[in-house]
């Protein structure tokens, strides 16, 4: 009989499905504008002993499974869909599989080929159903828990998944010799220390740990180890392990993105500017690369290099959300509002828009001075997070600017919970009490501004002084 097929193949070709690792969103002043996923990418095929057709156990299993104590019909049926798994005839497989275990519905080598199967052919469902009924029949099964975490994991099922890869590596992979069971145990412990990177990276390197005892350090190893060093709080081992796998992968784009996001979180920004503009010109249209150099120099107060970045970005993949936000924030905190107002159409039009989008297309809108429009753009925002404390003051000077004092007190009161006044909201205050008449409230803030101002806003100040004169002689 053949030897077991790795489920690691069938989840390698998937690996552009799996969840992610790290996403950082854009955010506001362009300080946030990194989008980058690492995802939860499979293993190789475990090794050509280990990469052969599904199911199979050792000569020396004494499992009812085993051809030895199958009439021979029915050896020759599942070898025959096994040969099929192995020149990657899948649909011909789960024809004569779903047949074969229509008959042997307890049989969990012929179950696991049927999910294998009807997994490589994208019937996710069906194979689950399979791997689920290979380890009810047999529970001490490896490939079938290995199978059914990685697949549970592409379906974002973060719990389910890990539980099926604990399970699997307490058990013992099936044929093959002893290095091949090693590496199919050490994929397996890999699996699970990438689905727990995110949520739990001190199991995730505990697991890691594990999969190196028994198996030999790849990139993807020394990439993720990194990772996980950052998780747990040790910048220092996550940067020394970028540096070691950059030595010996200079081009490697994911370790030069990643170290690249370190060296912003520990402050070091020239590094980090040095290493993105190094790494460009070997991967010049790298998006993520770009997108994180554009970011970097709008940190940096370098706006106008990162505009032409954004801008080719943005032509080049017109559909990706967080380019185009970018863009328009650069925009906006470049003062062309106009130029970034299509663009925050374009994303409020895809509908369920965040509090954030919202809030930055109620800013850009009071920058193009369309102040009635940004009121109710405003209020859906706060209505979605009320603590945007940015977005009260932009809905206070909104409604000043519209005339309606009422909701500007509003608008300030609620911004006065997250942060102290300024010299502008006890202005807005002041002027909002005046239009109401308000007298002594409005000679009060009136004061107030003035201490605060101390001469930064003559305008308003000689404003301020006018009023308190004439509202001296209402008394």
């Amino acid at each position: 009989m053949n030897q077991p097929h790795s489920p690691t193949a069938v989840h390698h070709a998937k690996s552009a499905q799996a969840v992610p690792f790290v996403i950082l969103s854009a955010a506001k002043d362009l300080a946030v504008a990194f989008a980058f996923a690492f995802a939860l990418a499979a293993a190789p095929a475990a090794s050509a002993q280990y990469n052969l057709p599904a199911g199979a156990k050792a000569p020396d299993d004494s499992s009812e499974t085993q051809a030895t104590q199958q009439p021979d019909a029915n050896a020759s049926q599942l070898s025959a869909a096994e040969d099929l798994l192995a020149k990657q005839d899948y649909a011909g497989a789960r024809k004569t599989l779903a047949a074969y275990t229509a008959q042997h519905p307890k049989d969990a080598r012929a179950l696991y080929d049927l999910g294998f199967a009807e997994d490589a052919l994208d019937h996710t469902a069906a194979a689950e159903t399979a791997y689920r009924q290979a380890i009810a029949a047999d529970p001490k099964q490896f490939e079938s828990h290995l199978a059914l975490g990685l697949l549970l994991a592409r379906q974002n099922d973060a719990d389910a998944a890990s539980k099926e890869l604990e399970t699997a590596i307490t058990l013992t992979p099936a044929g093959g010799d002893a290095a091949a069971r090693s590496t199919a145990k050490a994929e397996a412990y890999r699996a699970l220390a990438k689905l727990d990177a995110a949520s739990k990276p001190g199991t995730a390197l505990e697991a890691l740990l594990a999969a190196l005892k028994i198996s030999p350090e790849t990139p993807q190893d020394t990439l993720l180890a990194a990772e996980l060093a950052g998780a747990n709080g040790d910048p220092a081992g996550a940067e020394a392990a970028y540096h070691r796998l950059l030595q010996a992968q200079p081009d490697n784009a994911a370790a030069q993105s990643a170290l690249a996001h370190l060296l912003v979180q520990e402050k070091k920004l020239p590094e980090a500017e040095a290493l993105l503009s190094s790494a460009l010109k070997t991967h010049p249209d790298d998006p993520a690369l770009n997108a994180q150099l554009a970011a970097l120099y709008g940190a940096e107060g370098k706006p106008e290099q990162a505009l032409p970045m954004l801008v080719k970005l943005h032509a080049d993949q017109p559909q990706e959300d967080g380019i185009t936000r970018m863009l328009a924030d650069l925009y906006t905190e470049m003062g062309r509002p106009a130029d970034a107002d299509p663009l925050y159409t374009a994303l409020l039009s895809k509908g369920n828009p965040s509090a954030g989008l919202l809030a930055a297309r109620g800013d850009n809108l009071i920058r193009q001075k369309r102040y009635a429009e940004a009121v109710p753009v405003l209020k859906a925002a706060l209505a979605l997070k009320p603590d945007l404390a940015d977005a009260w003051s932009g809905l206070a000077f909104a409604s000043s600017e519209n005339h309606d004092p009422s909701t500007t007190l509003q608008a300030l009161s609620m911004r006065s919970k997250y942060l102290p006044d300024n010299a502008s909201t006890l202005f807005l205050y002041a002027t909002a009490y005046d239009t109401l008449h308000r007298n002594k409230d409005a000679a009060d803030y009136y004061r107030r501004f003035l201490t605060a101002a101390n001469g930064k806003f003559p305008d308003q100040e000689f404003q301020a002084r006018h009023r308190l004169v004439a509202l001296a002689h209402m008394h």
